[in-house]
C-alpha cells in the first residue's frame, strides 16, 4: 500500500498538469458524476452547499471535472510562496469561479448568500490551537473546528465529493454523497468526529488514491509527529 500511495501521488503530478493545460472536451466521456440528486437538493434550499472535500491525488484534476457539471468556488490555504500562490491560483481559477482564501469570510458569506457551491477540504492538520481531537481510521486527528463555523454563517448544507481514478486508470469517478444531518450539532468534537467519518468513508474506496504524505496525524495528543516516530527493533 505504501508504494502505492506514491504511485498513486506521482500520477497525480500529471493529472494536475492535465487539469491546469488540458482542455475539457479531450478529457470527455473518460468521467461520471454520482448522487446529482443530492446536491440538487441541497442547492434547492437556497442557502449556497459547502462542497465537503478531502485531499485526494487526483485533487485538482477532480475540481476541473467537477466543474462540467456544476459552477463551483473553493477554499484554500495561501501559499507561502507568492510567486507559487500566483502561478497555483492562476490556473486553478480555469475551473472555479472563485479562489478564496480562508481567512476571507466575508467572501465567503457573499458566495453561500448567492447560492454558489463552496468546496472545502478541512482534512489537513493546523495544529491544536484551531482544532479538537477526533478519530480518523482509529487514531485521534487533530481536527479544525472551522467547518462547524462555515455551516453555521448561512445554515448551508454540507455534503461531502469523492473522487477517484478508476481501476487500470480507464477513467474518474466523482460520487456525491447525501447531505450530512444534523449538523452541526451544538458538539465540536462531535461535529469534527462526523466529519471525519464521511471523509474517511469517500477514502475506503481506495486508500492508496489519499494523500497520506502530508501528514494527517502530525499532531497527536502523545506529542508530535508520535505517529510518525516508529522504529524497528528487529
Amino acid at each position: 500500500m505504501v508504494k502505492d500511495v506514491f504511485a498513486n501521488n506521482g500520477i497525480g503530478l500529471f493529472e494536475t498538469a492535465m487539469a491546469w493545460w488540458t482542455p475539457l472536451s479531450k478529457l470527455r466521456g473518460q468521467y461520471t458524476l454520482k448522487g446529482r440528486e443530492h446536491l440538487d437538493a441541497a442547492l434547492a434550499q437556497g442557502k449556497g452547499v459547502i462542497l465537503l472535500g478531502a485531499h485526494f491525488s487526483t485533487l485538482d484534476l477532480g475540481g476541473l471535472l467537477f466543474s462540467d457539471f456544476y459552477p463551483v468556488d473553493a477554499m484554500y490555504r495561501r501559499h507561502n510562496n507568492p510567486m507559487l500562490e500566483a502561478f497555483i491560483t492562476r490556473h486553478r481559477l480555469r475551473y472555479f469561479g472563485q479562489a478564496i482564501e480562508r481567512s476571507d469570510i466575508r467572501s465567503v458569506v457573499r458566495a453561500l448568500r448567492k447560492n454558489h457551491i463552496i468546496w472545502y477540504a478541512p482534512d489537513q492538520d493546523f495544529g491544536p490551537q484551531q482544532s479538537v481531537y477526533a478519530p480518523f481510521f482509529g487514531v485521534p486527528a487533530a481536527t479544525i473546528t472551522a467547518t462547524t463555523r462555515i455551516v453555521k454563517l448561512n445554515e448551508s448544507p454540507i455534503l461531502m465529493l469523492a473522487q477517484h481514478r478508476l481501476p487500470d486508470n480507464s477513467g474518474y469517478e466523482l460520487e456525491l454523497f447525501p447531505v450530512i444531518t444534523p449538523f452541526p450539532t451544538g458538539d465540536d468534537e462531535a461535529d469534527a468526529a462526523r466529519i471525519n467519518a464521511e471523509i474517511e468513508h469517500a477514502i475506503r474506496k481506495d486508500p492508496t488514491q489519499y494523500m497520506w504524505v502530508h501528514r494527517r496525524f502530525k499532531t497527536h495528543p502523545q506529542g508530535k509527529n508520535h505517529v510518525y516516530n516508529v522504529t524497528d527493533n528487529n
